[in-house]
C-alpha cells in the first residue's frame, strides 16, 4: 500500500516540475516571500505611529452660567462646532475645581479656564497652556468713606468669594499680603448678585468681583451713585508681589462719556485667565482652541490691544507646542482646503504611507535585480555541475569500464538537463539559458565519443 502512495506522490512532484507556470511561481514567491513580510512589518509599525483620529466631542470646565468663563466657554462651542466638534461647557465653582477636574481623570474634563495665580507646571505637570487670553480686573465695590490701601480694609464686612473659586484664592493672596484676617476683618464667602444686593442693603461693606467689564453686574455697579469702587493706590507694588497680576487703568468716562462715568481714572489689578488642557489632548483639537481663542480674544477690548491675546507664552504653565505652532503657521495646508474631518483623514494617511513607501520605493527597484541575481546563480550553480560531469569525462579511459562510467555521466547529465529544463527563464536570460543547453550537448558529445 505505501508503495503505490509513494509513486503517486511522485507523479504529482514530476507534474509540479514539469509545469513552467507552477515553477515559475514557486520561484516569484521565494523571492517576493521576504519582501511581502517586510512590506507586513512597515504596514503594522506604521500603524503603531499612526496618530488615533481626533475625540468628537471634548469637555472643558468654566465656571458659574452667569459668570464670564461660561460665556466664553460657549462662544469657544460655537466655534469648533463648525468643525462638527462638540465642546461640553460644564460649570463649576471656578478655577480652584477647574484644576481639580483637569488633574482627576475620572472628572472627563481635559480643558479648562483658570484664573492667574491657581497653578503652575510644577504643581500640575500634566498641564499645558494654550495661552493667556483675556485680563480678569479684581473690582472692589464699597460703600461709605473712602477706601483707597489695603489696610483700610479692617473692621469691614468682605464680601471674599466663594470656596473653591479663582476670586477666592486670589482675595486670600492679596489680604493676606495686607495682613487682614478674619480676626481683624469679617470674611464672608458670597460672590455675584448675592453679594451685589448685601451690599446693596447695607449687609456688607465691601465686594470682591472677578468679571470682564461688560459683565452686567458691573455695569449696573459703576453707576450705582451710592456704590464705589475702590483704585488701588498701591497697584504697582501688588503687581512686584504678585507676578501674575498687571496693572490696569480705567479711563475717565470710559462707560458712559455723556455722564462721565467714572468721573476719575480708576486702577485696578488683574490676572490674566489661562487657557489650560491636558498634555494628552489631540493636536487637532489644540489647534482648534487655539484657533477660537484667537476669534473670541483677539480683538480690542477695554483692557486689551488687537492681537494682543491670546499670548504665546505662560508665566506659570508651559504651552502646548501644537499651539505655538498654530499660532506661528496658521492652519495646515490640508486644513485650509479641506474639511475639518478630511484634512484629519488625509494628514492621518499621510503618516500612515511614509513609513510604507520607505520600504515600497527600495523595494520596488532591488526586487527585479533580487530575481535576476537568483536566476544568475541558478544557471551558475548549474554551469559549475556541468563542469564537475565535464572533468570527469575527461578522466574516461577507453577499455572494457568505458561503457560503465559513459552511462554514469549520461545519466548525470541528464539529470542536469531536466533540471535546467525546468527553471523559469526570464526573456533577458534566454541567451544564457540556451548556451546552457547548448554546452550540455557539447559534453553529451564529448562523452559519445570517450565510450566509443
Amino acid at each position: 500500500m505505501l508503495k503505490p502512495m509513494l509513486k503517486e506522490v511522485g507523479k504529482k512532484q514530476r507534474a509540479f516540475h514539469a509545469n513552467p507556470s507552477i515553477a515559475q511561481g514557486r520561484e516569484l514567491l521565494l523571492t517576493l516571500g521576504p519582501a511581502l513580510l517586510l512590506v507586513v512589518a512597515a504596514f503594522f509599525l506604521a500603524r503603531h505611529f499612526m496618530p488615533p483620529p481626533p475625540p468628537k466631542e471634548v469637555t472643558i470646565s468654566t465656571g458659574s452660567e452667569t459668570g464670564g468663563y461660561y460665556a466664553f466657554g460657549k462662544r469657544y462651542a460655537e466655534v469648533l462646532a463648525r468643525s462638527d466638534v462638540k465642546l461640553d461647557v460644564r460649570t463649576s465653582a471656578g478655577s480652584i475645581e477647574n484644576l481639580e477636574r483637569l488633574q482627576n481623570a475620572a472628572a472627563g474634563v481635559s480643558i479648562a479656564l483658570l484664573q492667574g495665580g491657581i497653578g503652575n507646571s510644577e504643581v500640575a505637570p500634566g498641564l499645558l497652556s494654550i495661552g493667556r487670553v483675556f485680563h480678569e480686573p479684581l473690582w472692589i465695590f464699597y460703600r461709605g468713606p473712602s477706601i483707597e490701601r489695603l489696610a483700610d480694609l479692617n473692621g469691614k464686612r468682605l464680601a471674599v468669594g466663594i470656596e473653591g473659586s479663582g476670586t477666592r484664592a486670589l482675595v486670600n493672596d492679596i489680604l493676606k499680603a495686607g495682613q487682614i484676617t478674619s480676626g481683624s476683618a469679617t470674611l464672608v464667602p458670597v460672590t455675584g448678585q448675592a453679594a451685589v444686593d448685601a451690599l446693596k442693603k447695607g449687609d456688607l461693606d465691601v465686594v470682591f468681583l472677578a468679571l470682564a467689564p461688560q459683565a452686567p453686574l458691573i455695569q449696573n455697579l459703576v453707576r450705582d451713585k451710592d456704590i464705589k469702587l475702590m483704585s488701588l493706590v498701591q497697584a504697582e507694588a501688588m503687581t512686584k508681589v504678585f507676578p501674575y497680576l498687571a496693572k490696569l487703568t480705567i479711563p475717565q468716562g470710559v462707560f458712559d462719556l455723556a455722564k462721565n462715568i467714572p468721573d476719575h481714572d480708576i486702577t485696578l489689578v488683574a490676572p490674566r485667565a489661562a487657557l489650560v488642557v491636558q498634555n494628552t489632548l489631540h493636536p487637532a483639537i489644540i489647534a482648534l482652541l487655539a484657533e477660537a481663542a484667537q476669534e473670541v480674544h483677539g480683538k480690542a477690548s477695554l483692557f486689551a490691544k488687537a492681537g494682543e491675546f491670546p499670548t504665546q507664552t505662560d508665566p506659570e504653565f508651559d504651552m502646548d507646542p501644537d499651539a505655538l505652532r498654530y499660532y506661528k503657521s496658521g492652519p495646515t495646508f490640508w486644513k485650509r482646503i479641506l474639511p475639518y474631518w478630511v484634512a484629519n483623514l488625509v494628514e492621518r494617511a499621510i503618516v500612515f504611507l511614509v513609513p510604507l513607501l520607505t520600504v515600497l520605493i527600495p523595494l520596488v527597484k532591488i526586487l527585479p535585480a533580487l530575481y535576476k541575481w537568483r536566476f544568475r546563480q541558478r544557471l551558475l550553480h548549474w554551469y559549475a555541475r556541468l563542469k564537475e560531469v565535464e572533468e570527469d569525462v575527461a578522466m574516461v579511459v577507453p577499455g572494457p569500464e568505458a561503457q560503465n562510467a559513459a552511462a554514469t555521466l549520461h545519466t548525470k547529465l541528464d539529470n542536469i538537463d531536466d533540471a535546467v529544463g525546468r527553471l523559469p527563464v526570464p526573456i533577458q536570460f534566454a541567451e544564457q539559458f540556451y548556451q546552457l543547453r547548448n554546452h550540455l550537448d557539447l559534453v553529451r558529445e564529448r562523452l559519445k565519443q570517450k565510450a566509443a
